[in-house]
This record gives structure tokens, sequence and C-alpha cells, in this order.
């Protein structure tokens, strides 16, 4: 409409300019009249009017035929201006409505975008979680590996894709190399079927993945992350520098080296029943909850110096067939160790003095190293049983 009224407002600028040229010449023209009819009628029919006088009142009145011309023409620009003000308002606001309209659609074009996205991410996820039951070694790998990529590229698949590779450890999974020592038989070692490997392999594959999709400690401000590994069977487990939230690894088996160096633990961590057949390397690691080793079974030395313990450890009922090295630790609450076996014997050092602790029926090697209160206290508590 703006354009139509421009073009018109074009094509009609010469005649508007011809009828203000007319509109002066017919004003001066009637200015002249009125001058000389005023003029004459005074000097017609005024006898005490001078020429001089009669002129001068011509004058005035023809002057006011001009200025009643200029005070049209005046009123007509404002109205004209008016007019003008009225249109550029209208201009803006239908470029503002314009402006909306094209931010409306956008934004309905970004949601259609993200939908399209998220219903393929939501695809590409249920395909690879569909994969993970395939026959076949190297598609179960691929299909992790596409998780992993789907949890880097969309954040809050995540945690999801975390439980998903959880759940791929805690299928049934029976290999000899897991097996205690005192189950091995005699003689030579048992053979390892091909597909036995191959899924070992894969298990692998799936742990080195969950690994890397957990925040490190140098991170600002790091998501936190669950993992559940009930009765899963670990290889090399290494959180060092990692950032986890709960951990819950009831009755699992964990094969050579655990390690837990420099890690921090947002939520209880709980080991209850699991048999470590490798060392724990835990040195510097901080647990902000509860610790739960009870009842675990440990075959080789064990590394806990200068770890920080915020609240209870449970270490009910455990069985340690090697040294256990726990120096320059900080207890924040109480420490269990009743019932628990040291074969390999115990250094245990704490930096501060501990509110709570149970001893009763604690079985250490000679040569452990407990502090002195402890062993008053250990003397009390047996002395109470008898």
């Amino acid at each position: 409409m703006i354009t139509r009224m421009s073009e018109v407002d074009a094509r009609s600028g010469a005649p508007v300019r011809r009828e203000r040229r007319a509109g002066l010449v017919l004003t001066i023209a009637l200015a002249v009249v009125v001058l000389a009819a005023t003029s004459a009628g005074l000097l017609l029919f005024d006898q005490r009017s001078t020429g001089a006088d009669a002129l001068r009142t011509g004058g005035l009145a023809a002057g006011s035929v001009v200025a009643l011309y200029a005070l049209w023409l005046n009123d007509r620009r404002r109205r004209v201006e008016e007019r003008r003000q009225e249109l550029d308002q209208r201009r803006q606001e239908l470029d503002q409505e314009r402006y909306d309209l094209e931010r409306r659609r956008q934004e309905l074009e970004d949601r259609r975008t993200d939908h399209d996205r998220d219903r393929a991410d939501d695809e590409r996820f249920a395909r690879a979680v569909e994969l993970l039951g395939h026959e076949a070694d190297q598609v179960r790998v691929g299909a992790m590996h596409a998780l992993a990529g789907l949890a880097r590229s969309r954040s809050y698949y995540t945690q999801t894709v975390l439980d998903v590779l959880c759940s791929y450890l805690r299928r049934p999974f029976d290999h000899p190399k897991w097996t205690l020592p005192e189950l091995l038989p005699a003689g030579e070692p048992p053979s390892i079927a091909p597909e036995l490997e191959r899924e070992r392999h894969a298990r692998q594959t799936a742990q080195r993945l969950i690994i890397e999709l957990l925040p490190t400690r140098d991170e600002p401000d790091p998501p936190i992350y669950d993992l559940d590994l009930t009765r899963a069977w670990l290889e090399r487990f290494n959180l060092a520098d990692r950032v986890v939230g709960r951990v819950a690894a009831y009755r699992c088996r964990f094969r050579h080296t655990t390690n837990f160096s420099r890690a921090v633990f947002h939520g209880d961590v709980h080991f209850r029943d699991s048999v470590f057949l490798g060392r724990i390397r835990a040195t510097s690691s901080e647990f902000r909850d509860t610790l739960e080793l009870r009842g675990i079974r440990t075959l080789e030395p064990c590394d806990f110096d200068r770890a920080r313990f915020a609240r209870n450890v449970d270490l009910k009922r455990m069985s340690c067939a090697r040294r256990w090295f726990v120096r320059d630790v900080e207890f924040g609450g109480a420490v269990d160790l009743r019932s628990a076996r040291l074969d390999g014997g115990i250094e245990l050092r704490p930096s501060a003095p501990v509110r709570e602790v149970l001893l009763d029926d604690l079985l250490a090697a000679e040569g452990s190293a407990l502090p002195d209160e402890w062993k008053s206290v250990a003397a009390h508590q047996e002395q109470a049983d008898a």
C-alpha cells in the first residue's frame, strides 16, 4: 500500500505544483483587484480620504488577501506533513510486523530442525542399542562407538549411554581368566574359546568408552554421572583423575590393577562382596560420601595413601591376602573394621583423630601398624566381649 501511494504522489507531483502556481497567480490578481477596488471605493464614497489613505487602505486589504492565502498554504502544508508522518509511522509498524513474522518463522524453522535432529538422534540411539545384541563382535563394538559419539555430540544422552554400556558389562560372562586361584584346575591352564576372547575385547571397549565419557577433575564445574556395574567382570578398570557420582559395583570381579588414584566420587561408592584379583590403587582419591567395601576380597596389595573420606567407611568382613597401605588419610566419619581379616597386615595412619572406630573381631597380621588409640580401643572391646 505504501509503495502504491508513493507512486501516486510521484505521478501527481507536477499537477500539484501547477495548482500551487495557479493559486499564487490568482491570489496576486485578486489582491490587485482588491487594492484597486478598495482605493477607488474610498476615493468615491469618502470625500475626506486622500489618495494616500485610499492606497494605504487598499494595500492593507490586498495584504489581507495574501495573508489569508499564506495561512491556507501553511494549513495545507501542516496537513500534508501530518499525513506524511502517519504514513511513516504506518510503514514502521508494517516493518515491525514483517520483522516479527520473520522471527516467528525462523523460530518455527529452528524448532522443526531441532525436532528432526532429535528424532534422528533417537533413531540412531535405538539402532545402536539394537546392534549391541548382534552376534558379530565387530558390530557390537561399532554400536558402542556410535553410542559414545552420540553422547559426545548430545550431552543429555551421556547418562543414558553410560547406563547402556554398564548394562552391557553386566551381561553374564564366564571367562577362565577371572577364575579364583583356588578354583583353577591343576596342570595346564584351561583352553579359552575364541568367542570368549572376542567378547572380552568387546567388553574392554565398553569399559574404555565409559571411562572416556566421564569428566576429569581438571574440568571446571564438571557434570556428575552415575555408574551401575553390579555383578560386572572388569579388567584394568581405571578411573584415575575422573569425576564420578554414585558407583554401584556389588559382587563385581576385578582383574589386574583397579586404579582410582586422584578420582573424585561425589556419591556413595559400593563394592560390597566384590573380588579384586589384582591391586587397588586409590592414592589421593576423594570419597565425598559413604564408601562401602564390606565383604570384599583382595589378593594383591592395596594402596589408599593420602585418600580423603568425607563420610563413613565400611570395611566390615573384608578379607585381604596382601598388605593394605592407608597412610596420611583423612576420615570424616566412622571407620568400621569389624570382623575384617587382614592376613597381609595393614599400615593405617590417619592424618587426624577419627571420630568413631569399630574394631570388634578384627584380625590383622603381625607387623600391622594401627594408631595407638585404636589399639586401646581394640583392647577395650576385647575385654568387653570377654
